[in-house]
């Protein structure tokens, strides 16, 4: 029996950095994608043994031109028609910004309808920007208008917006200004991680989405994981992604990827890991079995 073309996932390019041990990069973000159901593309920006969180790790950061060889491939393979989809996450040098914005560029040339989901990786509460000082201007102005769906945590929209957020309605305001800089014909959606605000509970994290159609608040329990996990926000993003491509509908792609990612953050606390437990929490990302509603709230 065929499968019906129209029901096949489209196949996503996935531009980040890989790590052997753990889970960051593609590393956080292809087997999420695959569990999903959808055929991985990843090219990989750097091959590390491990995230630097340690402090210490082993490896290279490829050349931005070695993105353009690998979608040169694709494309003598007569691929890249059939990708319908492009998610980055770090960024590491103004090259590599170039190369993504320019990789997205080629698949939309071959298929104008394929969405591109930016992950700006610049820095977080805590440990401010942690990459080079021109990057956050760069992917701002380069990256972020060629965009149909964003995904920054609160410092990160803060950054690219130069709002403060404290408060829910600051966050509102806020997403919709990056709303207005994304891509014109896009669904245009902004999804806020590691919300906190003021009026919310300090025992929370909460997730914002917003869009044309309106905003969805979704709240999970917040683990004692100290140090914070590294990757989760690059898993998130692939779950989010995902999840819309699969079903169109913010809201329900935000409560599905956000259960996901406290099934996974939980299994992660019980084992005690410093890595998060991304195998062994699989059965989670289709399926989650603990499921966190999204409000509507605007």
């Amino acid at each position: 029996m065929t499968a019906d073309p129209s029901s096949v996932p489209p196949n996503i390019l996935s531009i980040q950095s890989w790590v052997s041990y753990g889970h960051v990069g593609n590393a956080a973000a292809v087997f999420p994608l695959q569990r999903l159901g959808f055929e991985v593309w990843a090219i990989h920006t750097v091959q590390f043994s491990n995230h630097t969180g340690y402090g210490a790790w082993t490896g290279s950061v490829f050349p931005p031109e070695h993105v353009a060889q690998i979608i040169d491939g694709i494309e003598a393979r007569g691929a890249l028609p059939s990708c319908g989809a492009v998610l980055s996450g770090y960024m590491g040098s103004e090259g590599t910004v170039d190369a993504v914005v320019e990789a997205v560029r080629r698949v939309r040339a071959a298929n104008p309808d394929a969405l591109y989901c930016c992950d700006p990786v610049m820095g977080d509460v805590g440990r401010g920007v942690f990459v080079r000082p021109e990057l956050p201007d760069l992917i701002r102005e380069r990256a972020i208008p060629g965009a149909d769906l964003v995904t920054p945590n609160q410092f990160e929209l803060e950054l690219l917006t130069g709002r403060t957020v404290r408060t829910l309605d600051d966050a509102l305001d806020a997403a919709r200004l990056l709303r207005g800089r994304l891509r014109e014909g896009g669904p245009r959606i902004v999804v806020v991680t590691s919300l906190v605000r003021a009026e919310a509970p300090a025992d929370a994290i909460e997730t914002l989405a917003v869009t044309q159609e309106g905003a969805w608040l979704c709240r999970t329990p917040l683990l004692p994981l100290d140090p914070p996990r590294n990757g989760t926000g690059d898993a998130i993003s692939a779950l989010f992604f995902g999840q819309y491509l699969r079903g169109g509908d913010a809201g329900e792609a935000l409560s599905l990827s956000m259960s996901a990612l406290y099934a996974l953050l939980e299994l992660t606390h019980r084992a005690g890991t410093r890595e998060i437990q991304l195998v062994a929490a699989q059965d989670e990302y289709a399926r989650p079995s603990r499921v966190f509603a999204a409000e509507r709230v605007g």
